[in-house]
């Protein structure tokens, strides 16, 4: 797991530390430690030591999403020969509010002074977070450091692309302290920040540091001059009060789903992001530490978990997504004509096109699931301003699907990797494996997901819809809707295993059945794509602790399956989004005692994550272990997980807009552990429902 990862305003900013709050990439344990800045790691080293008395940790706590403290005690060597208590305390306060304030306090709490030396060290690679994943870090440009007066100051510049950080020390200058910065020639020694202090007794003396990672030419001074940390922090302390007031307040008797519902509004609160938004909007990243940009798919079905707490969210989404929709055919980014994109990132890389992120768009099932996402925030806001203003870009997305989504002309939307740096796969699970024949062999692409045939079912219901009511469009509502009702009577000849009483994971590029047994078929349901007559026999499958359902949630992949692996990435964990949207999908057609059983489970599980829902999880059997197992690099948190507690609250509630009317409408089936389920203030159309009625 990642310690101490810190979110920060804009979204743009993260440090990753161990538990004493040092960032040390130079460990091999910790080559991922680091200061990173819009895709790039501003620096690599940042750790304290304590020179003498000596350091003992105690505790740490990340406060808010934005800050953390670190709480450690001194003690002398003598104090340590006759077992006297800690002679003094040190606490680092942290908050990354796009500058990372470091506030050092010394407490000492004897009637002696005492001689105190600190030593910080800093190093900056300005590695690119796609090199500091792969472990493969290779600069071509200058990178200097230079020691001024109170500031360390490192850049990295090439071609025009410049990034750089200052570290400035702010030091209250008592006559018994002494500051000296060390920069050696040697660029692969840590430069050091050396203080030495004369604490008099029963005192306390606090150091700060403020150090500034940017691009282009911004400086700190302009930084303080617009804003400043102070109000900075107080302006993210109001806003993080607001949110959360703003939001809708669960009532319940169930302290896990209780707890759960208030850490998903904190961690939404903390995924927010302003840098990619059109008009100022937020929008949402997709989870850290290494997702914290616009996503297409992540994005989306995060504002369609979220569109009951914050509909504003969505919109922000939709409109940053429209604004990057593909116009042209560009094969290194797999980009072709309506085509909503699946990463954006600003990193060097990018910048130099050595890799396809700006944006990219190897994603099969963003543009679906983006007109699924225009009606559904229709639907509870009844915004016809937003849908007449992407009606183009809607329009767009449907010619895409129609095509360019189809490469082989079965009649399916499928993908095939055009990109040389492109993901193989393209779904949701975009593992190189996760697409697995139920002997364990690969598929071959062109792949067609069933899933992704469910989204393009919806989109076009939902399109016509908007055809119909907003845009006065009468003959392509029309041609949606027989394209949605020959589309499912296809599928559900083309897809559905009679022998397996399942619907297969994928048609391959020769037409095959790919025949495991896998979670994707349960996003059916929430599209709708399932005949009444058949969901009896999906909802056994995924139910079912013989093949999917874990005990914690449903697996990604049964245990049936020769490819099933509870701790394989896409192919046997537990992803609490996918379980959510499945949850949805039970809730639409009837199966109420299975969404409680998913809620229970899911929840139960978030006990032992500190009520935060992981972006997966192990998919060990329940009585194989007392406790979810983690998967190590689960992000956390991540924003599709957290938008699965609001998800499923909505689907024990049966929440219904109806823009016609414009109310919420709730029609609950709750068993005994969830009977008082409320839910207060929930905005619809511009007003607030409590829920039930």
């Amino acid at each position: 797991m990642f310690e101490n990862s810190v979110n920060v305003i804009e979204g743009s900013t993260f440090l990753i530390s161990d538990s004493h709050g040092d960032a040390r990439a130079d460990i091999d344990s910790r080559k991922t430690d680091g200061l990173f800045y819009r895709d790039m790691r501003h620096l690599s080293t940042f750790a304290l030591a304590v020179k003498s008395p000596s350091l003992e940790f105690l505790s740490t706590d990340n406060t808010h999403f934005y800050g953390a403290s670190f709480f450690f005690a001194l003690t002398t060597e003598r104090m340590q020969r006759v077992k006297r208590h800690p002679a003094a305390s040190l606490i680092r306060r942290r908050s990354l509010l796009r500058v990372l304030r470091e506030e050092l306090t010394l407490r000492n709490h004897t009637d002696t002074e005492l001689r105190i030396e600190l030593e910080f060290r800093f190093a900056a690679d300005f590695a690119d977070l796609f090199e500091v994943k792969d472990d493969r870090i290779v600069k071509v440009g200058d990178l200097k450091r230079a020691c001024e007066r109170d500031s360390i100051l490192f850049s990295y510049i090439r071609d025009g692309f410049k990034r750089g950080t200052d570290v400035a020390f702010q030091v209250p200058v008592p006559a018994s302290m002494e500051l000296l910065l060390d920069c050696p020639a040697d660029m692969h020694e840590p430069a050091r920040g050396i203080v030495k202090l004369d604490l008099p007794g029963k005192s306390e003396w606090t150091l700060a540091l403020d150090i500034f990672p940017y691009e282009g030419d911004e400086e700190l001074a302009e930084f303080h001059r617009q804003l400043g940390l102070n109000q900075t922090r107080n302006l993210l302390q109001e806003d993080l009060r607001l949110w959360i007031e703003e939001s809708p307040q669960l009532f319940s008797s169930c302290d896990p789903l209780s707890h759960s519902w208030r850490k998903s509004i904190e961690d939404l609160a903390s995924l927010r992001s302003n840098d990619e938004g059109e008009k100022d909007e937020e929008i949402i990243a997709a989870g850290l530490p290494w997702f914290m940009a616009l996503f297409g798919r992540d994005s989306l079905i995060s504002g369609y978990q979220t569109v009951m707490i914050k509909p504003d969210l969505s919109k922000g989404v939709l409109r940053a997504l429209a604004h990057r929709q593909a116009m042209e055919v560009d094969d290194f980014t797999d980009a072709q004509p309506g085509k909503i994109p699946h990463e954006l990132r600003h990193g060097e890389l990018a910048h130099f096109g050595k890799s396809p992120h700006r944006p990219y768009y190897g994603t099969v099932d963003a543009t679906p699931l983006f007109l699924i996402l225009l009606h559904e925030t229709w639907r509870w806001t009844k915004d016809e301003e937003l849908v007449r203003e992407l009606e183009g870009p809607a329009r767009s997305a449907l010619r895409w699907i129609s095509e360019y989504g189809d490469s082989d002309g079965d009649g399916y939307v499928d993908y095939i990797r055009r990109s040389r740096a492109g993901l193989e796969n393209q779904g949701w699970k975009d593992s190189f494996n996760s697409v697995l024949f139920s002997d364990g062999a690969l598929a071959e692409p062109p792949i067609a997901l069933c899933e992704v045939q469910g989204y393009v079912y919806d989109a076009w219901l939902r399109t016509a819809d908007l055809a119909r009511r907003v845009w006065g469009a009468e003959d392509l509502a029309g041609e949606l809707l027989l394209m949605a009702e020959e589309l499912k009577e296809r599928f559900n000849e083309d897809f559905w295993m009679e022998e397996r009483e399942y619907y297969a994971l994928a048609l391959d590029g020769s037409g095959r059945r790919v025949d495991s047994i896998t979670s994707n078929a349960g996003h059916l349901l929430w599209s709708g794509i399932v005949p009444e007559e058949r969901s009896d026999a999906l909802v056994r499958r995924l139910m079912s602790p013989d093949a999917l359902f874990s005990g914690w949630g449903i697996r990604t992949m049964s245990i049936e399956d020769a490819g099933h692996n509870p701790i394989e990435y896409h192919n046997g964990t537990v992803w609490p989004h996918d379980n959510s949207l499945i949850a949805h999908g039970l809730y639409r057609y009837g199966y109420e005692m299975e969404v409680a059983r998913i809620a229970s489970a899911l929840l139960d599980a978030a006990a032992y994550f500190n009520f935060r829902l992981p972006e997966v999880f192990a998919g060990y059997d329940r009585s194989e272990t007392d406790f979810p197992v983690q998967y190590p690099t689960a992000s956390s948190p991540q924003a599709w997980a957290s938008g699965s507690v609001p998800l499923l609250v909505r689907a024990m509630l049966g929440v219904r807009p109806e823009p016609a009317k414009e109310v919420l409408e709730a029609a609950p089936l709750l068993p005994k552990e969830f009977s008082d389920l409320r839910v207060r203030g929930v905005p619809g159309f511009g007003k607030r429902f409590d829920l039930p009625t």
